[in-house]
């Protein structure tokens, strides 16, 4: 691989022109906070115009660009938050012909950051996955991600590769039994059903209340779907949940408390297709579904940007469990490399 981004933090240090945030919230605050820790200086934040109503931030006031642009001039622009909306993505792009724009990598999940450093540590174990994957488009857009979370580049993340085209051209799907782990309020249920409609059958998972209330609802008349408000795990638990009903909630210390399961436990009959996007906990869901894959060798559609490690850890895993499995990497349109997925087929099954 050819991995040769800079580290976006080193980028940033040494910036010649002032920087500016794009955006408010949890994903600003963690980057204002390592700007602390570099002593990095921010010059001011920006929202889209919609959002800037006389607000501050980390007291600082959040300007519209216009306003930043009479201000300043020329200027870097760090995105600080993470959005798939085409008409933002299309912004961001556009700025972006003005303007350096960086998306620094900070984990979703987890404390260690992806650095070039990290890469070097773990540089054997990104190789090894680099073999596993099956076709050439997937190793470059492998090789693109790594260097993407090391130097915060959005150039990239293109292309993009359409998820209708993964169901169509990867997965094949056609009659598949699916199991559906962190569910959400439906909308990858909503996905297989359209890019599946012979579906045999559908089971979604999805352990915050307030998403599983609309999951259910969503749900309701659908044919062969059964939900359940359970967590996946590596084994038969209960876990404090940190319920936001949105994608971020998490398995942690804090929050309602939810029941937590296997796949081993769950399931009373072969499957076809097992999907995970669990906030983090993927590794401990693999290792409860090891029955599973070695019995039915699902294909699989598992979330690879919740933690640093996912880029190497997940596939390993899954292949030390089952030697059949190949892989393709895929990025979906999102800023920044959220929806970079790996999509296993036992060898037999790979195209």
């Amino acid at each position: 691989m050819n991995i040769y981004e800079m580290n976006v933090w080193d980028k940033l240090k040494t910036a010649a022109k002032p920087i500016v945030l794009y955006g408010m919230g949890n994903g600003a605050d963690k980057i204002l906070d390592i700007f602390a820790e570099k002593g990095i200086a921010c010059a001011g934040i920006f929202a889209s115009d919609d959002f800037v109503r006389g607000q501050s931030f980390r007291g600082m006031p959040v300007k519209k660009y216009s306003e930043i642009k009479a201000q300043l001039e020329d200027f870097v622009i760090v995105v600080a938050f993470a959005t798939s909306r085409p008409e933002m993505l299309a912004r961001i792009f556009e700025l972006a012909k003005a303007h350096t724009v960086l998306a620094p990598d900070v984990p979703v999940a987890g404390i260690t950051r992806f650095s070039k450093a990290f890469y070097e540590l773990h540089r054997e174990d990104f190789e090894k996955v680099y073999d596993l994957l099956i076709d050439k488009a997937s190793k470059d857009c492998y090789e693109r991600i790594i260097n993407f979370k090391i130097g915060g580049d959005i150039e990239l993340l293109k292309p993009f590769f359409e998820k209708e085209k993964v169901y169509r051209e990867l997965l094949q799907l056609q009659g598949e039994r699916i199991v559906d782990l962190g569910a959400y309020d439906g909308d990858t249920v909503r996905e297989f059903i359209a890019a599946d409609p012979g579906y045999q059958s559908i089971i979604a998972l999805e352990p915050d209340p307030k998403n599983y209330k609309k999951l259910e609802r969503n749900c309701a008349g659908l044919r062969d779907v059964q939900t359940f408000n359970l967590g996946a795990w590596d084994k038969e638990a209960t876990a404090r949940f940190g319920a936001e009903a949105s994608r971020n909630s998490t398995v942690g210390v804090k929050g309602v408390e939810v029941k937590l399961t296997s796949v081993d436990a769950l399931l009373k009959e072969p499957i076809t297709l097992l999907k995970m996007d669990i906030e983090g906990s993927e590794a401990k869901a693999i290792a409860g579904a090891k029955q599973t894959l070695q019995a039915y060798l699902p294909k699989l559609y598992i979330c690879a940007y919740h933690r640093s490690e996912d880029l190497f850890a997940l596939p390993l895993q899954i292949h030390e469990l089952c030697p059949a499995y190949r892989f393709y990497f895929c990025h979906h349109p999102y800023i920044p490399a959220w929806e970079s997925n790996f999509y296993g087929v036992a060898s037999s099954q790979a195209t």
